[in-house]
């Protein structure tokens, strides 16, 4: 059996998040009370406010906190990953996973990342859309035909089969949402989201972050981590193609669906989601229905996965 870790990423908070880890779990415990931040990030994951929770400039850095106590919950069962990877934000916790950053310095990694694109651009002008049921060349069809009247409209993420969110000007994405269901889009979904994430807008943030790695305490990974640029393993000569990779994540598309097949290929069979919520698990499914897939939310769930595993 090889294993690979897979971390969640924005969208999947939840006021309450983590909390299980917190009082179940003595290193879970250890390391939240360690972790430093410019707010209470222990009081807003557990108890709210949800609002605040879903400000992006809050919701990465706590999210990323519950990933990383969920983690320490995993290692104090012995449970140890081959590979790991990351949806996005979630990149980040693999990296920690992996020895290529400690905690504190994800956290005051991920803490600037939130705030830098919550700032990126000018609320109520750029959005994303969820769009179900479509293939990637009929959705870029759309894309090039958009871009064509001089609106920014780019695929942000390839999830899974039938899911590919785009993200661009709120403009482009309303001329989209016809063009897309005339293509046989079964629904267009509009995501809660605070701009065009994963694009060619948040080329300046993408800078602005390149400027934070650079000034932060960066090592190898010690495991193979899938990058969401293309969903590859890469070799590293020097931490300045690390931080060169982890600068093009937030403005170029997300390869999930692509990261899945590669560690699936490379002998991966079982995947553990970690992180609040299962969304991940979901695509996973939906690529591949033959591996092994466990969302950890509890330490019952980690118990219940090594029970599963033992049988």
């Amino acid at each position: 059996m090889k294993t690979a870790f897979l971390f969640a990423g924005q969208g999947s908070q939840i006021v309450g998040m983590g909390k299980d880890f917190y009082d179940h779990c003595p290193l879970s415990k250890e390391l939240m009370d360690d972790l430093h931040c410019d707010y209470d990030i222990k009081k807003l994951c557990f108890e709210g406010p949800q609002k605040t929770l879903d400000d992006t400039a809050y919701a990465q850095s706590s999210i990323v906190a519950v990933s990383l106590m969920i983690l320490e919950g995993l290692k104090s069962k012995g449970i140890k990953p081959d590979a790991c990877a990351g949806l996005s934000l979630g990149e980040y916790s693999a990296l920690c996973c992996a020895g290529s950053i400690d905690p504190q310095t994800t956290i005051d990694i991920v803490r600037q990342r939130g705030i830098l694109m919550a700032n990126a651009l000018p609320k109520g002008t750029t959005g994303m859309c969820a769009v179900l049921g479509l293939d990637a060349d009929a959705i870029q069809e759309v894309c090039n035909k958009v871009r064509s009247h001089g609106l920014i409209l780019e695929v942000a993420n390839y999830n899974c089969p039938g899911q590919i969110v785009v993200t661009g000007q709120n403009e482009a994405l309303e001329m989209a949402t016809p063009m897309l269901q005339e293509k046989g889009a079964r629904r267009v979904l509009p995501l809660s989201v605070s701009g065009a994430f994963h694009s060619s807008l948040l080329v300046s943030a993408s800078n602005q972050l390149e400027e934070v790695l650079k000034a932060s305490s960066l090592s190898f990974p010690s495991l193979p981590v899938y990058h969401n640029v293309d969903g590859m393993v890469h070799k590293y000569e020097t931490i300045e193609d690390l931080i060169k990779i982890m600068k093009q994540q937030i403005c170029q598309s997300v390869y999930f669906e692509q990261t899945i097949q590669n560690m699936i290929k490379d002998g991966i069979d079982t995947f553990v989601e970690i992180g609040p919520g299962k969304t991940l698990t979901g695509f996973v499914r939906k690529i591949n229905r033959n591996v092994n897939v466990f969302t950890i939310n509890t330490m019952e769930d980690v118990e219940r996965m090594l029970q599963s595993w033992n049988k």
